[in-house]
């Protein structure tokens, strides 16, 4: 039994209780379940795992619940390699890659199974299925992951004890990993490979992301329809207003929503999201749908609140634009990943020495990194699973590597002049533009998968104010 309050109501559990709660409960074992549509990709996902590690068990643990405050947790979100390798987002599960004598590896999966009814775990404790919702059983996750499953309560003994050399991902399961004997640098390397196998997403992952993405041109819709609630009330608005639609048609957010206007906008991760919105200031959103299985969009436009730029404003937003424009143009396979930024960033410093915000000719201040003033952050990222996904591939696998057809990034220049910046003229502070896009790259070039969102200054007016009519 969970520890109780120390203040709770109730000092004990009577006997006649105990048996009353045991007793008259229904069989409610789904034998109807067939196996998720991507438990085939998922095992296509870990025979690439299994070839990169001949001979070494591997373990990938899903995580715990985390602590909020006091006995409240954070709702719960999955290790990304595991739900990767699985298709499974349970707490407290665990694959493991179990080396085969043959060669190559068994695979199976440790769950937390369902709580008995034959005593009182089921109805007592903050974790029990009574307070919690109902698990499924480790029957239920064999057929709907195409994986055998283990009780994951018996997962620490039955891992101390074995002769293959074992790597676990670190920092996800304390327990997990004070069961075994690992390496770090060894383990650091089975993350690598995780992230490096992320990289190029199949067929099934590109479905997800197209999912994701239509989600979030739908709730940037959503946003334009209300500004005139934000107006009277704050950029909260703008947030929640987003966040109904990421939880109408998605799991959540992919990230904290971005809610930026007037001078927030030049704050790269602003989400407080509790300033003004005033017309004639700019609304920066950069927002993301994440989908039921965790994938996420990641796209941002700069919207004038009245529904008109003001000249400079316009200046500000066209140089992006064609910076975009830039960037989106080298991502095609067989390019350098760098190819994209570099092609921003040059066109971003060529306006800043044009503006005499720094010191020319352009190609000696973007050698020099001038224009990082106010360009701030690289022009993008992978995206996937996570909004940063393959974080920790290789860097000749992510960065110094090369596009390749399945991969799908963000293109997302942008320029900040900050409030307190007394380098440019009064009337330049406080302007933030950032425009995004989440692009999938084909075998002839790419796909502006956000496509559906307007981009230039123009289109952009003529969406605000059809939407506003």
């Amino acid at each position: 039994m969970a520890k109780g309050r120390k203040n709770g109501l109730y000092s004990g559990i009577s006997d006649e209780l105990s048996a009353l709660m045991r007793t008259g409960w229904a069989d409610t074992e789904r034998h109807d379940l067939e196996p998720d549509e991507q438990a085939p990709y998922a095992a296509a996902r870990r025979a690439a795992l299994s070839a990169r590690f001949p001979g070494e068990r591997l373990v990938i643990p899903s995580g715990n619940l985390k602590t909020r405050s006091n006995d409240d947790s954070y709702p719960f979100r999955a290790y990304t390699g595991y739900v990767h390798m699985t298709g499974d987002q349970a707490r407290d599960g665990a694959l493991v890659l179990e080396p085969r004598a043959d060669g190559g590896h068994d695979a199976y999966c440790y769950q937390l199974p369902r709580d008995s009814r034959d005593n009182d775990e089921f109805w007592t404790g903050a974790t029990a299925e009574l307070w919690m919702g109902r698990r499924r059983s480790l029957a239920e996750s064999e057929v709907v992951l195409g994986l055998p499953c283990r009780d994951v309560r018996t997962a620490a003994d039955d891992l101390a004890f074995s002769s293959a050399p074992t790597r676990i991902v670190r920092g996800i399961d304390p327990s997990l990993e004070a069961a075994v004997a690992t390496e770090e640098e060894r383990d650091v390397e089975l993350e690598e490979a995780l992230s490096d196998l992320r990289l190029v997403k199949d067929a099934w992952e590109i479905g997800e992301m197209r999912k994701a993405v239509d989600s979030t041109v739908r709730g940037f819709t959503d946003v334009i329809g209300e500004l005139s609630t934000a107006i009277a009330t704050s950029e909260r608005w703008i947030e929640g207003t987003f966040f109904r639609r990421a939880r109408l048609e998605g799991n959540a957010l992919g990230y904290g929503s971005i809610c930026a206007a007037g001078e927030h906008a030049t704050i790269m991760h602003w989400t407080d999201n509790d300033g003004p919105v005033r017309p004639g200031d700019l609304l920066l959103l950069d927002a993301g749908v994440e989908t039921h299985t965790l994938y996420t969009a990641d796209v941002t436009r700069t919207l004038p609140i009245s529904g008109t730029f003001t000249p400079l404003q316009r200046k500000v937003y066209d140089a992006v634009y064609e910076a975009q424009e830039a960037g989106m143009a080298a991502v095609k396979p067989g390019a350098a990943y760098r190819d994209f930024h570099e092609a921003s960033q040059r066109h971003l410093a060529a306006r800043l020495v044009e503006w005499g915000f720094i010191e020319g000719p352009a190609e000696r201040a973007y050698e020099l990194g001038l224009q990082r003033r106010f360009t701030m952050a690289g022009t993008g990222h992978m995206l996937g699973l996570d909004v940063h996904d393959c974080a920790q591939a290789r860097n000749e696998e992510y960065v110094d590597g090369v596009l390749e057809p399945g991969m799908v990034l963000t293109v997302e220049p942008g320029l900040y002049f900050q409030p307190d910046d007394l380098t440019v003229p009064e009337e330049w502070r406080g302007i933030g533009v950032r425009i995004e896009d989440d692009l999938l790259v084909t075998a002839d070039g790419h796909e502006n998968l956000s496509a559906g969102l307007p981009r230039t200054s123009d289109e952009v007016e003529e969406w605000m104010a059809r939407l506003a009519g």
